[in-house]
Parts: C-alpha cells; sequence; structure tokens
C-alpha cells in the first residue's frame, strides 16, 4: 500500500489484482458446488421418492395376508422387517375399516434426526398411500414417510466438497495472482521506478528491461526510448550551460577567467589563508607598448599579442595558480598559497622575462612587447581582495614609472612612502 494525505492509503495493483483473482474464484467456486448440490438434491430426490414407491409396494406384497386375517402381530413383524432396513421413518398398515393394524417408527437416535425428519419433511413427497388389494378388492391400505439420511450425508459432503474446493481455489487464485505479479505488475512496477529516478533523481540512463507480454514489451521499448531522447536533451542543456557558465566567467580572445571570476576567486583563497594561517599573492601586469603596437600594426596584431601574452603567462605558474584578463590589456596573477615572498617576486620576474622573446604576427611581422608587474602579498599588504588588488595595481604603476618591463613590490612602495615622511615602515 501507499500513502497518501492525512493518513489515507491507496492500494498497490497487486493487492486489487490478488483480490480479484480470489474473489472471482470464490464466487465461481461456490457458484458451481451450490448448483451441483441443488442438481444432487433434486435428483436424490427423484431417486428417494422413487424408492419409497418400491418400498410401498414390498410391504404391501408382504402384509397382504396379514392384512385380509387381520393378523396384527403378522403385520408387524412382516412392516418391521423391511421397514428397518430400508430408507424409512415411518410406517403405518390399515386395515379395511382404517384401523390401525401395524405401525412400525424409527427411533430417534441421533443428534442430527430432528433436521433428518425436517429434510424429508420438505424434499420428500408427502406420506405415501398406497392401498392393499386382494384378488381385486381393497383390504386395507398402507401410509409411508420417508427418512432424510440419505439427504443428509449428501448434503454434509457436498459442503465438505464445496469448502474443501474454496480452499484449494483460494490458493490456486493467490498462486495465480502472484504469476500475474511477475508478468503484469512486475513490468509496470519496473516501469515506476524507471519514472521515478528519471522525475526526482534525474536519472535518464536507467531503462525499463523487456517483458513478456507484448503490450507491457511495447511500452517499455517507447518509454525508453522517450528517456533516450531526454538524456539526449539533458546532455546537450547541460553542455549548452556549462558553455554559457564558461563564457560569463571567461574572456572570449584569450580564454583566461575574467574579472569576476577571478575576484570571487580571490575572495575564496583569502578566507582559506586566514583559516590555515597561509600567505598568497597578487600580481598586477600590465602590457607595455600595447596601445602603439594596435595603433600601428592593427587590432588583429593586438589580439595576438594578448593571445601570446596570456599563454607565456600561464606557462610560468604553477598547477594550481590562477591568471585572469581583468579588461584592455591587465591581466592578474593569484599566487596561493606561498611560502615567502621570494616565491612570488621568482615567479613575477620569470613572467617579465617571458615577454623578451619578440612576438610573431600571423603577418609574418615581429614585434617585441614586456610587462609591467605589480606585487602585492596577503596578509602583509591587504586584508581584503580590494585592497590586495589596489596595492598591486599601485605596484605595477610604480613599476611603469621606474622603466617599463620590470617588476616592482607594494611593500617596497611603502618603505619609501615611510622613509619620505620619517615614520619607520
Amino acid at each position: 500500500m501507499t500513502r497518501l494525505g492525512k493518513g489515507l492509503e491507496r492500494l498497490t495493483l497487486r493487492t486489487v489484482l490478488g483480490r480479484r483473482h480470489l474473489s472471482v474464484a470464490l464466487l465461481a467456486v461456490g457458484l458451481a458446488g451450490i448448483s451441483l448440490t441443488l442438481m444432487g438434491v433434486l435428483a436424490l430426490r427423484a431417486y428417494a421418492n422413487h424408492n419409497l414407491h418400491l418400498i410401498a409396494r414390498s410391504i404391501n406384497y408382504t402384509v397382504e395376508a396379514s392384512v385380509v386375517f387381520n393378523d396384527s402381530s403378522a403385520a408387524n413383524e412382516a412392516l418391521a422387517l423391511i421397514a428397518a432396513t430400508e430408507e424409512v421413518a415411518d410406517a403405518k398398515v390399515f386395515d379395511d375399516n382404517g384401523d390401525l393394524l401395524a405401525h412400525w417408527q424409527r427411533p430417534d437416535d441421533g443428534m442430527l434426526a430432528p433436521l433428518e425428519r425436517y429434510l424429508a419433511s420438505t424434499l420428500l413427497e408427502d406420506p405415501i398411500h398406497l392401498p392393499v388389494v386382494h384378488q381385486g378388492q381393497p383390504v386395507g391400505r398402507i401410509e409411508l414417510v420417508g427418512q432424510g439420511d440419505s439427504l443428509m450425508r449428501f448434503l454434509l459432503s457436498g459442503l465438505i466438497g464445496i469448502m474443501l474446493c474454496t480452499v484449494l481455489s483460494a490458493y490456486g487464485a493467490l498462486s495465480l495472482s502472484r504469476r500475474l505479479f511477475g508478468d503484469i505488475v512486475g513490468p509496470l512496477r519496473s516501469l515506476a521506478n524507471v519514472a521515478h529516478a528519471a522525475r526526482c533523481e534525474r536519472r535518464f540512463d536507467r531503462r525499463v528491461p523487456p517483458a513478456q507480454i507484448a503490450e507491457l514489451n511495447e511500452l517499455g521499448n517507447d518509454f525508453n526510448a522517450l528517456l533516450d531522447e531526454l538524456e539526449t536533451w539533458q546532455s546537450h542543456l547541460q553542455s549548452e550551460n556549462e558553455t554559457l557558465a564558461h563564457k560569463a566567467s571567461h574572456d572570449s580572445l584569450t580564454g583566461l577567467p575574467n574579472r569576476a571570476f577571478f575576484e570571487g576567486r580571490l575572495s575564496r583563497t583569502l578566507r582559506n589563508a586566514l583559516q590555515n594561517q597561509e600567505s598568497a599573492a597578487v600580481l598586477f601586469l600590465d602590457s607595455d607598448y600595447f596601445k602603439a603596437i594596435n595603433d600601428t600594426y592593427g587590432h588583429a596584431a593586438g589580439d595576438e599579442v594578448l593571445i601570446t601574452l596570456a599563454h607565456r603567462v600561464r606557462a610560468q605558474l604553477r598547477e594550481h595558480d590562477l591568471v585572469a584578463r581583468l579588461g584592455g590589456d591587465e591581466f592578474a596573477v593569484l599566487l596561493a598559497p606561498i611560502q615567502r615572498t621570494e616565491d612570488a617576486e621568482r615567479i613575477a620576474d620569470k613572467i617579465v622575462a617571458s615577454m623578451r622573446t619578440p612576438i610573431h604576427l600571423p603577418d609574418g611581422q615581429v614585434v617585441v612587447s614586456s610587462l609591467s608587474v605589480g606585487l602585492a602579498v596577503y596578509p602583509d599588504d591587504g586584508d581584503t581582495p580590494a585592497e590586495l588588488l589596489n596595492a598591486a595595481d599601485a605596484a605595477m604603476y610604480h613599476a611603469k614609472h621606474l622603466g617599463r618591463g620590470g617588476r616592482h613590490n607594494a611593500e617596497a612602495e611603502h618603505s619609501a612612502a615611510s622613509a619620505n615622511t620619517g615614520v619607520k615602515p
């Protein structure tokens, strides 16, 4: 059973089919048993009535002489001799005047005797009356009442048979319901499980297994085909989402992360550095002579310079370091973690040195560019992403003033400012 709202329960298909099978089987067995029992009772009634007529004739022949001679003792003896061995409950012999000449009655020696009498009075004919004839003249009559013992035995055996058939039918119905569960309910349950997994868990890789019944197998195949389409659509949508997410967070020209991506990564890195008591460094890079190259050789040449710059910077970094294009010819590098400031300085110097190699443009021309790099270290030069970027940016501009194609530390800038004001750094 499955639960519904407010405590209600819905029956499963297996339970419903099992109950329907059992109900139909029990109803069919009950109707068949009752029909057969009624037919048997009717047949037995006809047989019992016919048998009573035969017994009456036999008694008639036997007591004829006793009635003619009005011998009550002989009549009782003859009557008891026959009636005691037959299905007779009560037998009487009357003479020609209607006086009782002989009487025999079966004793009530059982608990079912009243029920037997009731069955006899209900199902058998009224007491049979047969005249005693001697030489063509009636000399008396016989009155005979049948016994219900045979009817009782038949009804009891019929009832036992119905109960036995009912038990066997119930067992057969349960067996059929289990088999039906395997043939019908099983595939439907598999279909329901796959549909549930697709709807709730977004799992479109599961499939409905083949079924023996053609209609259910066709339904499963159609559902699997629908899942194939949904899986293809989901893969396409996921790929589109990944592409859009990449475009939203990366620069289309160089393929590097953009400013938003860099600032988010920088915020997370500084939180981790604070928790782990680590240091990190930010490099602010700006291309020297980029405007001149762009104006002289064109935008295509400027794009090639930016692409080459991105590749060369990336080649100087460690695997877990990050380089991003902030916009125009400005780039930023995140180095985390670092053990010493000298490690960041060494990487910055390698980046500056990598740009000394001439850049070959697509039209065959060769240009030489350089980078000015500003270095800021966390937490010495700033505690927040904005402070650290601003410190690195200021150090980069100081590097340009000192001479293009070099590196300058924010700490050195602080020291110089402190010396000029007479304040100890």
